[in-house]
């Protein structure tokens, strides 16, 4: 067998055997193979498809050819994902919250690259936090606290590495078989028994239209079904940023202020609504509505916010942010950004209010750019606001060297005021299960 084989075998339309994808995988991993073959490969798979069993083996093949996490957890150990997007701080908040309710949460994460956030980078703004931690002290920490969040390990899906790389420069990115198997193999190899995914659709999304993201979602509950991981995605909006703080230390402040009550609105009700899933799916709930109950307790009570400071304790962190977000990172200068006419806001380019907190510092262009933990921006204004001139939109927060000026520009180019009243977007759209599809309705 070699990859000319499988080549033609994909370039005629045929389906790859399990010998035939797993030698793909074996490939893509070995420094050894030939780029321009892999990229052929990758480029029969984007026009000619896979079917749903290629997907799925696929993913588990790419996941072999790394670290694979057995956790001896006690309990259903429970992951949860983002598609990415701008001022997500889900995972902050609900990995904490989740656990207070008995959960355990086992979740490797990633850094961010151009407009989207990483949650490693929003944890290392927490004065003395690791997120480059041994696979048994990590292990040891979700036994002992219910939770814990760290960087993905260097030899985690290694076939992946080399494939996404590829991807990029041969213009194979957007085929739904090659994003699934990426994203499922790392959370097969991150060893959760169930899988909670959070399929963003919009402006700041990978995928743009719902129906692109319930195709996606659609393919990653199918992986983690077909390889024993009971997996639930919703569909959620990311046409305007899900928090209203976009950077590392700003979205540290924020899922502090949502565990201590003080923040509502969208990004708490898409972490109840992702929470309830978890601690369903971690058989700790019977039905949402109990579950709802079960994470209210724990933000009305304080347990959320103290599993946090427990966490952020176990690994190295200083806790007291919790009590005192001032001892964030904090940008020396701010900028606001003011409304240039009267009306409603009807629609936000999400990508580009991340493309304005990336050129403050807070995002990479290249992944080894160094990152400023202070910058980013808060937003004020949301999608059917009404405004007037001079009316705050955000507040951009930088240190000297940075020009607000230009992220300002991107501010008002990205946010359209228009004289007529508009809605808010739904924040959720779609429930996929290995039941089917669930369409939410106005």
């Amino acid at each position: 067998m070699d990859l000319i084989d499988i080549i033609e075998t994909k370039k005629q339309g045929g389906e790859l055997s399990k010998e035939q994808i797993r030698y793909f995988a074996m490939a893509a991993a070995d420094e050894n193979s030939l780029d321009y073959q892999l990229s052929a490969l990758l480029m029969a798979i984007r026009l000619k498809g896979m079917t749903a069993r290629e997907t799925a083996m696929l993913s588990l093949e790419m996941a072999n050819t790394g670290d694979v996490l057995v956790p001896n957890i006690d309990g259903i150990t429970v992951d949860k994902h983002s598609t990415g997007g701008v001022g997500d701080t889900t995972s902050l908040a609900l990995v904490p919250l989740v656990a207070s309710c008995g959960g355990k949460v086992i979740k490797m994460s990633g850094r961010g690259l151009g407009h989207t956030g990483g949650t490693i980078d929003k944890l290392e703004a927490i004065p003395g936090m690791k997120v480059e931690i041994p696979e048994d002290i990590f292990i040891n920490i979700v036994k002992e606290i219910g939770c814990c969040i760290v960087g993905q390990s260097k030899n985690l899906v290694p076939a992946d590495k080399r494939l996404y790389a590829l991807r990029d420069v041969t213009a194979t990115v957007d085929s739904v078989p090659l994003i699934a198997s990426s994203i499922m193999s790392k959370k097969l190899a991150g060893g959760a028994d169930a899988i909670v995914l959070d399929v963003k659709f919009g402006s700041g999304a990978l995928m743009k239209t719902v129906d692109e993201s319930i195709e996606l979602a659609k393919a990653m509950v199918d992986i983690g079904i077909k390889n024993g991981r009971e997996t639930v995605a919703f569909i959620t909006s990311m046409q305007e940023p899900l928090g209203s703080h976009v950077g590392n230390a700003l979205e540290v402040k924020d899922a502090i202020d949502l565990l201590s009550g003080r923040t509502k609105g969208p990004l708490l009700e898409v972490s109840l609504i992702l929470g309830e899933q978890m601690l369903i799916l971690s058989k700790l709930a019977d039905d949402e509505n109990t579950a709802r109950q079960m994470l209210l307790y724990a933000l009305s009570s304080g347990r959320g916010l103290d599993k946090f400071k427990q966490m952020i304790r176990a690994q190295g962190g200083d806790d007291s942010v919790c009590d005192d977000v001032s001892l964030l990172p904090k940008a020396k200068l701010t900028h606001v950004v003011k409304a240039n006419k009267n009306g409603y806001i009807h629609t936000v380019d999400t990508q580009r209010i991340g493309e304005a907190s990336r050129m403050l510092g807070a995002g990479r262009r290249s992944k080894d750019d160094e990152l400023d933990l202070a910058a980013g921006l808060i937003m004020h204004r949301r999608i059917g606001d009404k405004v007037n001139i001079g009316d705050s939109i955000c507040t951009l927060y930088y240190n000297p060297g940075k020009d607000p000026v230009s992220a300002e520009e991107y501010i008002l180019s990205a946010v359209n005021i228009d004289s007529e009243e508009v809605k808010a977007p739904r924040l959720v759209y779609a429930k996929i299960t290995k039941r089917g599809t669930h369409i939410y309705e106005d």
